[in-house]
């Protein structure tokens, strides 16, 4: 039966990995793996981590399962974070959450929770948006669309597109928005645009399923959350799927969490129980570590604000290669062609190269964005970075 199936072009992103992997020359710089890296190219550890891990193995005293919702710690220490401790969802216990394997699975887990109370539902996402959005929820069964949100020649937003398809959706419609840091594109809605956003859930009556996986990395913990806190103040449904990979470094622990805003204590109760059976269809249990990380230092105010002084470290150090980047690229092209780098936010953007174009820089200069021209800002350094730019400069 087996011998039916056929094998599957590489994925873009890997494939690129693995091209620079091969590529024989010291100097070659990676700028397509979706991780953080520090100026020595590596992802560390953080030292709230490192900490918390160590006091959860010394107390640890068995192995067995956590239960589906998951680690009760790391529940309520994200949504006080995400939301604020006094927020009316949280004092009105209006949020339902399910610990999830990693932002993926809290995806999935809100995917298939969707599709439990509405079977035709329609599920809008940015175009672009990150490359596993359509795949991993459109095999939930959701019916797949997508909105205009930024143009790859210009660098805007198209907020005025945008709105005009979403002034076209209504109830039983669901709308996938970046928290912060969009992923590839790397240009955020401003608050205004937020608000219009609300406006038009409010009016229309569709749904906002907010991907928030990068807290604390675009303008700050608080700054970075004001969407999701606006929409949770104006509607009485809202879905968040919520990642620890980047903001706490513990991509391998697999360390996500789904949550639901409803307008009741009891629509919680019961869309939590609802993900909690999902959750037991998919994977049955979900992963410790991380959770258990995570829940040790929130529950600890000392490595509380030593998370997020790292986790401002990141930022700054973020924005900076921004800055850095765009000001060796004006130079190298002698434009303000690139200028718009310095003003996104997160790690990625698109150099707006084509896809022969990204070829000369991987083959020729030895540079590896995707074949999309999105890169990983994380992975310039002051080392490489005139290297990079002088690359760019000669294919584009």
């Amino acid at each position: 039966m087996l011998d039916a199936l056929q094998p599957l072009p590489p994925d873009p992103i890997l494939g690129t990995t693995v091209a620079c992997r091969n590529d024989p020359n010291p100097l070659k710089v990676d700028l397509g793996v979706g991780v953080y890296k520090d100026d020595n190219g590596t992802t560390p550890i953080f030292r709230s981590v490192l900490q918390a891990e160590q006091r959860v193995l010394a107390d640890q005293a068995t192995k067995a399962y956590v239960s589906p919702p998951g680690d009760a710690r790391f529940i309520s220490g994200i949504t006080r974070e995400l939301f604020g401790a006094d927020h009316a969802v949280v004092t009105g216990a209006r949020v339902g959450a399910v610990q999830a394997p990693g932002g993926s699975g809290a995806l999935r887990l809100g995917a298939g929770l969707l599709l439990r109370a509405k079977g035709d539902t329609q599920l809008w996402v940015p175009a672009p948006t990150w490359g596993n959005h359509i795949p991993l929820m459109g095999a939930a069964g959701l019916d797949m669309q997508q909105y205009p949100y930024y143009d790859k020649q210009t660098h805007v937003i198209e907020f005025e597109a945008m709105v005009d398809t979403l002034k076209q959706r209504g109830p039983g419609d669901v709308v996938l928005l970046h928290g912060c840091c969009h992923n590839p594109c790397g240009a955020d809605l401003t608050r205004e645009q937020w608000d219009t956003i609300g406006d038009l859930a409010e009016e229309r009556g569709f749904t906002p399923y907010v991907d928030f996986a990068y807290h604390g990395l675009a303008e700050g913990m608080d700054a970075d959350a004001y969407g999701v806190r606006m929409l949770a103040d104006r509607l009485p449904e809202l879905l968040v799927a919520y990642s620890a990979s980047k903001n706490f470094g513990l991509y391998r622990e697999r360390t996500g969490l789904a949550l639901t805003i409803t307008a009741t204590a009891d629509g919680a109760s019961t869309a939590t129980s609802q993900m909690a059976n999902i959750a037991r269809e998919l994977y049955s249990m979900p992963p410790a570590h991380g959770a258990s990380i995570v829940g040790e230092i929130l529950d600890d105010e000392v490595l509380t604000a030593d998370w997020k002084a790292e986790v401002g470290q990141m930022r700054e150090r973020i924005n900076g290669l921004r800055a850095m980047l765009s000001e060796h690229l004006r130079t190298a092209t002698d434009s303000t062609d690139f200028d718009y780098i310095a003003g996104e936010r997160g790690m990625f953007s698109f150099l707006g190269l084509s896809p022969e174009q990204v070829t000369a820089l991987q083959n020729d200069h030895s540079v590896y964005p995707i074949p999309s021209s999105r890169v990983n800002i994380a992975g310039v350094t002051e080392e490489n970075v005139a290297r990079v730019a002088a690359g760019i400069a000669a294919v584009r």
